[in-house]
């Protein structure tokens, strides 16, 4: 069994960072997808427990200090592909780790601002013959599915996804559960976490499912993502 994780750190993991590692040591996910990173003293301290602990294997940008950022961590051997040209504004959103079955990319999009990543991506996958699973922090999600209310931004771009063949892997599992990996001061729940897959790709999902536990004991604000294949 393989496990991708994905999480939301929130503004670089900050005195948090060793709580994060330890929990992810404990998780022993084989590929960790990290949104909100941040390069600088911290991401260094971060990245280099990361190594300690058999993440030899890393997918980041060259982000200013105080940029967020995605990285990608594996234990084991990856190529790496970087997509400077997706949007003028948001160069280090989106970034990918390449296996020889399938790609991972890691996405951290803008909340309520507007980009071109999406559409971007959505581009890149019709062109490219390789198996995608797309992993992280989405800021969006179906109105009415995935919150309560109809305030998302670029669902039509979710729904673009679905008609190029990538499959929401926690519907895909769980159907219309009403579950969030986000809430707001005021309480309302968001799922803006998820994992699309290249259809493709669904004979081997095994399962998809959040930690809440991490968000609720306060580790990130953002609950981690998990899929299983195998």
């Amino acid at each position: 069994m393989l496990k991708i994780l994905s999480w939301n750190i929130r503004q670089g993991g900050g005195t948090r960072l060793f709580t994060l590692v330890d929990h992810l040591a404990k998780e022993k996910a084989d590929i960790v997808v990290l949104s909100e990173f941040r390069n600088g003293d911290t991401g260094n301290r971060l990245r280099a427990s990361l190594m300690k602990i058999g993440y030899r294997h890393q997918v980041v940008t060259g982000a200013k200090n105080g940029i967020n950022s995605v990285l990608i961590v594996s234990t084991f051997a990856a190529g790496s592909e970087l997509y400077s040209d997706a949007d003028a504004n948001f160069t280090h959103n989106i970034s990918t780790a390449v296996f020889p079955a399938f790609k991972v990319m890691g996405v951290y999009l803008p909340h309520k601002k507007k980009n071109t990543l999406l559409p971007y991506i959505n581009n890149l996958i019709k062109k490219d013959d390789a198996h995608y699973i797309i992993v992280g922090d989405y800021n969006t999600g179906i109105n009415g599915i995935d919150q309560a209310g109809k305030s998302f931004w670029y669902e039509e771009e979710l729904i673009k996804l679905n008609k190029n063949g990538y499959v929401d892997a926690f519907r895909h599992v769980h159907g219309d559960i009403k579950e969030y990996s986000w809430y707001s001061h005021q309480g309302n729940g968001y799922r803006y976490d998820h994992t699309y897959v290249d259809e493709a790709l669904l004979p081997i999902v095994k399962d998809c499912y959040y930690l809440h536990d991490w968000r609720e004991s306060k580790l990130s604000d953002h609950s981690p993502m998990v899929l299983e294949v195998g």
